[in-house]
């Protein structure tokens, strides 16, 4: 879901609807931002059990999230009007690969056998929201919010275990890297570019519905950081 290590152009960043809604919504963006798993792995008193459990659980997630990742792509050649959108989502697409098999290769290292992994509810839940962002009837403004959402809360969060201070174990630096490094953070940029570009013409409805569709994905992420430290 989420690497992508080559470096690119500073983008200026612009506030818009998304970070309206980020202040508004402060309280569940810090939730799954600044998660107890996350806060865990930047101090160093992470139960590896519970990194075990979420790298089991993410591995799942991101294979279904390939197929909304696709689906954003052509929403992005069909109706986005700028060609560079559907370049951005394609290079997200693109790293997904690469970040299958990273997810291999830890789960070798870990000890996971991802073939055993049986999907908890909270990862249910989270790719059945996935699926419905997927029909037609949803506005490509609302789905890119949503898209940037996903993205830019592991950006957040495993960037925050690589900040000064950190006490993050070396056997995860590679996990925080992955996600929290400034290649993925321009990308997310990016990604947010968009989306603002598509809100800013937006109807009432339509901002509504994607105002709902960012806090939904939040409340899923948290559910996620949840799941992995043991809860449902």
């Amino acid at each position: 879901m989420k690497n992508l290590e080559t470096s690119s152009m500073e983008e200026p960043e612009k506030t818009g609807m998304i970070d309206t809604w980020l202040d508004k919504h402060s309280s569940i963006y810090t939730a799954a931002t600044r998660h107890a798993f996350v806060v865990s792995i930047r101090d160093g008193s992470v139960d590896l059990s519970s990194f075990r459990t979420w790298l089991g659980q993410d591995y799942l997630f991101v294979r279904g999230f390939v197929p909304f990742v696709a689906n954003v792509l052509i929403r992005a050649g069909k109706e986005s009007g700028e060609s560079s959108d559907m370049e951005v989502v394609l290079g997200g697409l693109a790293s997904l690969y690469d970040e299958i098999e990273w997810f291999k290769r830890e789960g070798s290292k870990w000890n996971v056998d991802f073939s055993t992994i049986v999907p908890q509810k909270a990862n249910q839940e989270y790719r059945r929201f996935l699926e419905a962002l997927m029909s037609s009837e949803v506005k490509y403004a609302v789905i890119m919010t949503a898209f940037w959402a996903i993205e830019a809360v592991y950006q957040e969060s495993f960037a925050h275990c690589l900040e000064d201070g950190n006490k993050t174990p070396a056997e995860l630096t590679g996990a925080c890297h992955r996600w929290g490094n400034d290649g993925f953070k321009q990308y997310c940029l990016s990604v947010k570019n968009i989306a603002e570009r598509c809100l800013e013409n937006a109807s009432s409805e339509v901002l509504a519905e994607a105002e709902n569709v960012l806090v939904r994905v939040l409340e899923h992420e948290v559910a996620f950081w949840e799941m992995s430290r043991g809860g449902n």
